[in-house]
């Protein structure tokens, strides 16, 4: 998967114990050291969500057929679902549909009692492993973030995992009582926009957090389902106006679980997603159980990369110029990283320049160039490790250790060497190198445009 085009492994822990996690983080480092490529780690914790308890094997569930979900952890089979959340009866509502894994089957509540909840089906499916439950987010009276998911926050944190993803977020304050420290010292925190209230509170929760997620498979169960597309759309454009990297993740390549090929409609998704913006798409049970792991990334990177060619570049950077950093309360630093970033977008489309080289070091620097999607390249530069891990997830971006920190002269002549060394460059090409002076001041103030020689 890595050789295919695999650039963040995503490592679940709804499925899977802190010990089997671990070892899977430490096979994709090993691997992706022997490989000499560079692979983030996004630890994706399970959140307040109610899960079936483990099926024997795949249950399918006919349409019309009543079934009985009850509170508890025995298998769970056709004609009763155990849920392993013990105030899920008291959560439901007679009348209301119900999805389950995501959301491609669903129950409709017919009654309710002490004992259990009777439903008919009304989508059909198979189900398998321990699929979610999908209760409102407003219902739901689990904590977040659980205490499960604070034990493998503090878990990861220890072995230094790149980024850890927010399930199920309602508010900022949830984000926040992570208590992680800010990156790169601690994880990138990506918050999935997977509830209605995430939404209500779109702007507070991209303040809180690193990166975001169009998590569409719950989303699409909070909200109608004709408002996906648009509310994907308006999530990505926020985003990328706050410097954000975001995720399209859900079903993008769905078929392909189980067929060598995507469907037309899946091959448009996932360019349309690229258009929108997105930094990064995402692939789910396409590779976790599916037929072809590594052949579904691969036609993941092409669609993505011909998406790109046809991207209108100077017509986002542009749109991007009106939209930026608009907010009255944002720090000299911010003001100083966004104008020089803004102004070497510029350069860079008017010389035609192929590379550039963003030396930063927590990464900010190069996620702000990112966002305006330059059709340069992008070389993202930094004498800190766990930096160049986390800008696996910014769109364009080709991280790359520094050799050493120093003044500005030494950054820069390093970084420019090493990119010819790594063949990222050759002699002749004009390219731009975006730093600052002072790194006590932690602001981009410089741009240099060198031809190599």
């Amino acid at each position: 998967m890595i050789e295919a085009g695999m650039n963040v492994a995503r490592i679940g822990l709804a499925h899977s114990s802190l010990d089997e996690a671990t070892d899977r983080m430490h096979g994709v480092r090993e691997v992706a050291s022997q490989l000499g490529q560079r692979v983030g780690i996004l630890i994706d914790l399970p959140g307040p969500k109610p899960r079936l308890a483990a099926t024997d094997g795949r249950i399918e569930l006919i349409e019309g057929a009543t079934v009985r979900l009850v509170p508890g952890t025995h298998v769970s089979t056709s004609e009763e679902l155990a849920i392993d959340y013990p105030g899920v009866l008291r959560d439901l509502r007679v009348g209301e549909s119900i999805g389950l894994g995501d959301g491609t089957t669903v129950i409709r509540i017919d009654a309710i009692d002490d004992q259990a909840a009777t439903a008919t089906v009304v989508l059909p499916g198979f189900l398998s492993g321990r699929s979610g439950v999908h209760i409102h987010g407003e219902r739901l009276s689990l904590p977040n973030p659980t205490p499960r998911d604070l034990e493998i926050v503090d878990h990861f944190v220890k072995n230094e995992a790149d980024m850890i993803a927010v399930s199920f977020v309602r508010t900022a304050d949830e984000v926040r009582s992570l208590g992680t420290e800010p990156h790169p010292f601690g994880p990138l925190l990506v918050t999935k926009i997977e509830t209605r209230a995430a939404i209500e509170n779109l702007p507070s929760i991209i303040g809180a957090s690193s990166a975001i997620m169009v998590a569409r498979g719950d989303l699409g169960a909070e909200c109608d389902l004709a408002d996906l597309p648009h509310l994907q759309k308006r999530i990505i454009r926020e985003c990328i106006a706050a410097g954000l990297p975001v995720i399209t993740a859900t079903q993008m390549l769905d078929s392909m679980v189980h067929s060598a090929m995507p469907t037309r409609a899946e091959a448009s998704d996932v360019a349309n997603a690229v258009f929108d913006g997105t930094s990064a798409v995402m692939l789910s049970a396409e590779t976790a159980v599916g037929v072809d792991p590594a052949g579904v990334v691969r036609t993941m990177a092409e669609l993505a990369e011909r998406a790109d060619e046809e991207f209108d570049h100077t017509g986002w950077g542009r749109r991007l110029s009106d939209s930026r950093g608009t907010a009255p309360n944002r720090s000299t630093v911010t003001s100083v990283t966004d104008a020089m970033t803004h102004a070497s977008w510029r350069a860079v489309q008017n010389l035609g320049c192929k590379t550039l080289v963003c030396i930063s070091g927590s990464g900010g620097t190069v996620r702000s160039m990112a966002r305006f999607r330059p059709e340069a390249r992008i070389l993202g530069f930094t004498v800190d490790e766990r930096t160049a891990q986390q800008l696996t997830l910014s769109w364009g971006v080709t991280p790359h250790l520094l050799d050493h920190d120093g003044s500005y002269e030494d950054r820069v002549n390093t970084a420019v060497r090493q990119a010819r060394h790594a063949g990222e460059v050759r002699a002749g090409d004009l390219v731009a190198v975006l730093a600052g002076i002072d790194t006590a001041a932690h602001a981009t103030d410089t741009l240099r445009i060198v031809r190599i020689p």
